[in-house]
């Protein structure tokens, strides 16, 4: 039996918000093949109201393979993110609010990133339901749908059947989260490692729901963490973070400390420190491409970090993690 994928598409969305929740689903669909265990076909839907194509914000045209009021079963539903303020994309599109509405009452899978959540706001099936989005829209949000249970320190949020992630790096999670239930946790497994590398930080154990590790009241703090987060292999500083955030690096690191309970130096650090540590275990990169993902240009560097972070070198801390994998 296959598995169908419908993917919303409509102007000025973001191509990977859509593409990459594709490439998940195809990859646990070869690897399922791969395990010569049965598996699920995963056929692949896009979906316009009119049938015509539309122009994404980097100026790719998708062509749809339905339109609405085809034949088209659907399994997981997905809304991308949009460019910018999504009011207009909304309005322009505002025959999928009541397609949506009764993909609801049918009891169809969705999952919504960013600012794409406003479609599902907008047909009334966020109201009084915990949702998230991009940081950027949070206040516009919740002005707009004052019933939406908006949880700003969330990077996923579950209400029922419905999944809200608030950014690209969030949703990577939450389709490995999806492919877990289809094709279960080895394959979600792999899935995991195959991608999450390339995408953010893959420390904690795969979840939904997934949240700071300490939770406080300071927003804007909160914010920084996930942007910190979001970035890890860039080369950041303190004071250029501070002013991301409209504050001075005094005021940055006196309402970090407050909130987090660390200086953000200590918190870049151990941030990096522990997405190395799973990179070491799972993956077979290089100690010099593991640096560089971690935010450490030279491998040197890194291995004297981690050294002085863990007690161990790479390559050692590697060697003993594995042996306890297989012993």
């Amino acid at each position: 039996m296959a598995f169908h994928l419908t993917l919303l598409l409509c102007d000025n969305m973001l191509v990977s918000g859509s593409t990459l929740a594709a490439e998940i689903f195809k990859f646990a669909e070869a690897m399922g093949r791969s395990s010569q265990h049965p598996v699920r076909d995963v056929i692949i839907q896009r979906i316009t109201p009119d049938g015509l194509p539309v122009t994404t914000s980097a100026g790719f045209e998708l062509q749809p393979t339905h339109r609405l009021g085809e034949e088209c079963h659907s399994d997981l539903i997905h809304i991308p993110a949009l460019w910018r303020n999504p009011r207009p994309a909304v309005k322009k599109y505002r025959d999928y609010i009541p397609w949506l509405q009764e993909q609801h009452k049918n009891n169809i899978n969705m999952t919504a990133v960013g600012t794409g959540v406003c479609f599902l706001a907008e047909a009334g099936l966020l109201d009084d339901k915990p949702t998230t989005t991009h940081w950027h829209y949070f206040d516009q949000l919740q002005k707009a749908y004052p019933r939406v249970q908006l949880e700003r320190q969330h990077f996923t949020t579950k209400a029922g059947n419905i999944y809200c992630a608030a950014s690209v790096n969030a949703m990577a999670e939450l389709i490995v989260y999806q492919v877990e239930r289809i094709f279960g946790q080895v394959i979600a497994k792999q899935a995991q490692r195959n991608f999450f590398h390339e995408i953010r930080n893959i420390a904690e154990p795969l979840s939904l729901g997934n949240e700071l590790a300490s939770r406080h009241a300071d927003e804007s703090i909160a914010q920084a963490q996930i942007w910190i987060q979001d970035n890890l292999s860039k080369p950041l500083l303190i004071a250029d973070i501070a002013k991301q955030f409209g504050m001075t690096e005094r005021t940055f690191h006196r309402r970090f400390k407050r909130a987090v309970g660390t200086r953000p130096s200590d918190y870049l650090t151990e941030i990096r420190m522990v997405f190395a540590c799973d990179l070491l275990k799972n993956t077979d990169l290089s100690i010099l491409e593991i640096a560089n993902y971690s935010g450490y240009p030279e491998s040197s560097w890194f291995s004297s970090r981690f050294k002085q972070w863990s007690g161990n070198s790479p390559k050692d801390y590697r060697n003993t993690v594995r042996a306890k994998l297989f012993n």
